[in-house]
């Protein structure tokens, strides 16, 4: 049965736009959002940008959300009742409200499509746990272990100060400490290309009202740890964040994200701390010791030709990779 139709619109996220930083313009451009996924169903319009790629070895196409968080949503267009959807609090995860088995994408011509939600129950039935994250509510009795306390207010003793600044507000100096301590930890880590992202990158997303830079500067006024964070969609999410290797050993990232559960309380909106690599590693284990909750984040992966599909992943041994065809 055919409850919606899918259609892909050439017009770089133009339709998904709206003032969520996830979904915001400025994020959209910085990201390289070519196309907007529109799906009509049931008296609804839903909308996600999306990134059309060419698939190598081939002539076909297949597309990927932008990274973080920007979800699929109801369309923001006004006036012509597409912007309804069922209220989603009461869905239990992974069962959204429509199903992608039951949209018909054939005029989209992609072969695959990958889409990153929004923290809440998805809207698309199917949805599959990508990860746990770590949350610091502060609607909730703050959290934080006795060693954390005890390396913070040994830091501070020491002269590392934090400073918080709204984006638009931040220096040259204070974004190229923060891009230095970024790409150090890239480079300890073994991060892939794709997670340098440049200076022209944070610099187009500190333009944002929804942006923040956290930094802690050490003893001689070098920054030592660092965090772009940002509000999209009720949530402070600490977004990308590094810490330099000369500091290393004193964990000043500590001493950012206590400053942030701060910021959280003060805008009354709980802090996405993220989660690991994998589920219980050392990343993981770091952020617990500021959360007081957790929540699942959810991924769409939809096959939208499967003919298509299966042919060009024959042979592959991808294992839970999506899609398989990219696995190396």
């Amino acid at each position: 049965m055919t409850r919606g139709r899918a259609e892909l619109l050439a017009d770089r996220g133009a339709a998904a736009e709206s003032e969520e930083l996830f979904r915001s313009r400025t994020f959209l451009d910085v990201e390289g959002v070519t196309h907007t996924l529109r799906i009509d169903a049931d008296g609804t319009t839903l909308v996600a940008p999306l990134i059309v790629r060419e698939i190598p070895g081939s002539d076909a196409r297949d597309a990927i959300s932008p990274y973080g968080y920007p979800g699929i949503a109801p369309s923001p267009e006004r006036g012509r009742g597409l912007n309804r959807i069922p209220n989603q609090s009461s869905t239990a995860p992974g069962e959204g409200v429509l199903d992608p088995a039951e949209v018909d994408f054939s005029a989209t011509g992609l072969v695959s499509i990958f889409i990153r939600h929004t923290l809440g129950a998805p809207p698309l039935a199917g949805a599959a746990e990508r990860n746990v994250v770590q949350i610091a509510d502060p609607a909730q009795p703050a959290k934080s272990r006795g060693s954390d306390r005890n390396r913070i207010n040994k830091n501070r003793r020491a002269g590392y100060e934090v400073a918080v600044v709204p984006g638009p507000q931040t220096t040259p100096a204070q974004r190229a400490g923060f891009l230095a301590a970024y790409e150090q930890t890239m480079r300890r880590t073994g991060a892939a290309e794709r997670y340098f992202f440049g200076a022209s990158y944070f610099d187009r997303i500190l333009e944002s009202d929804h942006a923040w830079l956290a930094l802690a500067h050490a003893p001689g006024g070098e920054v030592a740890a660092a965090s772009l964070t940002v509000r999209s969609d009720g949530f402070l999410h600490y977004y990308l964040s590094g810490s330099a290797d000369a500091q290393l050993r004193d964990s000043p990232m500590k001493n950012v994200v206590a400053a942030l559960v701060g910021l959280s309380a003060e805008q009354r909106l709980p802090l996405n701390l993220g989660g690991g690599l994998s589920r219980g590693d050392a990343l993981e284990e770091f952020k617990r010791g500021f959360a007081n909750r957790e929540q699942p984040w959810h991924v769409s992966e939809i096959v939208s030709d499967r003919a298509i599909y299966d042919r060009l992943s024959a042979g592959k041994n991808a294992g839970e990779f999506f899609p398989a065809y990219r696995s190396q």
